[in-house]
């Protein structure tokens, strides 16, 4: 039996998108230096990953570093981009070999060579998986994000811009828009991420430190997004009788 079996029958989003929070203050609890909660935090997202691919999740999405997170601390900003390009390296193959297909959104001018080759050639080699979707968002703001696809819009000739003409550039435009939303860390905003695609998506926050994160954990997040009744606009006797919450 899979760890991911349950007596329990779940109403199990498709697409799941995840702030990973509370690695630092994973590590200060414990007085080790917060690179060890970088460290941990990337076996706890390795673990979701295969915890969501066994649940039936079609696309999970994971804010692993944000347009702001370049004012950290130098040292601590080369200890992300060296955990990354490492991350790259040693876990594509294991990814490949599951049938999940890889994807990092965001800007890419300020890496260096290495890791721009090295999130290419991840992109390249899983791009015909048929599995589970792992979208990476790195150096990424939801707010550069919505420029960016008002930009190509523009450029592509549009005058007056629509809801559609920014859906169609925007990330993620050719995958269903987050259901489920998950912080951890105790924090209750969703700090530019995701802001358009995020529009009506269930929200989830939890006291749960990232390194933390278990089945155990993912699975109450889950439970939670069962009992939400989502209208999009309508009243609840509206819905068809297999949407309406008991």
């Amino acid at each position: 039996m899979s760890s991911a079996d349950s007596t329990v029958t779940r109403l199990i989003p498709r697409h799941v998108a995840v702030i990973m929070d509370g690695n630092g203050r994973w590590a200060k609890k414990r007085l080790l230096p917060r690179v060890m909660g970088h460290k941990r935090g990337l076996d706890a997202l390795e673990a979701t990953v295969k915890n969501c691919q066994e649940l039936g999740v079609e696309c999970l999405t994971v804010f692993a570093f944000s347009t702001e997170n370049w004012r950290r601390p130098a040292d601590e900003v080369g200890f992300l981009m060296n955990l990354f390009l490492q991350s790259l390296k040693k876990q594509v193959k294991r990814l490949h070999n599951n049938n999940i297909r890889l994807r990092v959104i965001g800007k890419r001018d300020r890496f260096g060579a290495d890791i721009r080759d090295g999130i290419a050639e991840a992109e390249a080699l899983t791009a015909g998986n048929s599995g589970l979707l792992l979208s990476i968002a790195v150096d990424y703001g939801g707010h550069q994000d919505i420029v960016q696809a008002a930009n190509k819009a523009i450029a592509s000739g549009k005058t007056e811009l629509t809801e559609a003409d920014i859906q169609a550039h925007i990330s993620l435009n050719d995958v269903a828009t987050p259901d489920l939303f998950i912080r951890t860390g105790g924090e209750t905003r969703i700090s530019n991420f995701l802001l358009w695609q995020l529009a009506y998506t269930e929200l989830y926050f939890t006291e749960t430190l990232w390194p933390d994160f278990d089945l155990a954990a993912l699975q109450a997040a889950i439970d939670s997004f069962g009992q939400r009744e989502r209208r999009f606009g309508r009243t609840s006797e509206q819905l068809p009788e297999h949407e309406q919450r008991n």
